[in-house]
């Protein structure tokens, strides 16, 4: 059997949460102690899927500007990357700077390290800062934010979940643009916030792994209606 190594930690900004970075052999799985895997390298699909779900409806890849709210192991920047054409960029917002530094190292082989990729651009700090700061920035939205809307590691992101959250998105949104939010579940109040927000949406179950085992992770697709 393959030894688990912890090789990193991190403290969340504003929580008493620990990140810890774990490697088995070719596995990166990040842990906080007492809540099991918050994710690891061997399932993906659903991290990927938040950003293909976007992509797919985009009008023009060619020269999209997309915004990831969290790095995590860098699957979801990847598969936008993927999507796009050289003259896109995607910004990706991390809170935790040392999640940014396991990307950069070997943590972001899995993913096939997108951050070195010259269309990518990193902001290490609060997603919630850019959708504030850049009305009609962006044409797409990807949100992996904690587990979702309501299970929150960090109090600070009730913002993006709340009406006004929501508001402050559609605003960022371009002509066109589409929202996508990954959630470890569904939630009908979250989805009645959406469409009292101005979004039409679609709701999508995914699965982690490429085989279709695991748990029932959710995605909702918002469009700004005019």
């Amino acid at each position: 059997m393959i030894p688990r190594i912890l090789i990193g930690t991190a403290v969340v900004p504003d929580t008493s949460s620990e990140l810890r970075l774990y490697q088995s052999g070719e596995l990166f799985s990040i842990k906080i102690p007492g809540r099991g895997d918050l994710m690891n390298s061997r399932a993906h699909g659903s991290e990927r899927a938040l950003a293909d779900l976007a992509t797919s409806r985009l009008t023009d890849t060619s020269r999209a500007r997309v915004l990831v709210g969290g790095l995590g192991m860098g699957f979801t920047l990847a598969a936008a990357l993927d999507a796009l054409g050289s003259d896109a960029e995607v910004v990706v917002a991390e809170l935790v700077p040392e999640v940014v530094d396991w990307n950069r190292g070997p943590m972001g082989e899995p993913s096939g390290h997108p951050l070195a990729d010259p269309r990518s651009k990193v902001h290490i700090g609060d997603v919630s800062a850019l959708i504030r700061a850049e009305p009609a920035g962006f044409d797409a939205i990807l949100l992996d934010v904690d587990n979702g809307p309501e299970a929150l590691i960090r109090r600070e992101n009730d913002w993006l979940y709340s009406p006004a959250g929501l508001q402050g998105i559609r605003s960022a949104l371009r002509s066109g643009g589409i929202l996508t939010v990954w959630s470890a579940g569904p939630d009908r109040r979250f989805s009645k916030r959406l469409a009292q927000a101005g979004f039409r949406t679609e709701e999508v179950t995914v699965r982690p792994h490429r085989a279709g085992k695991g748990p029932r992770h959710h995605i909702w697709i918002g469009f700004p209606e005019t």
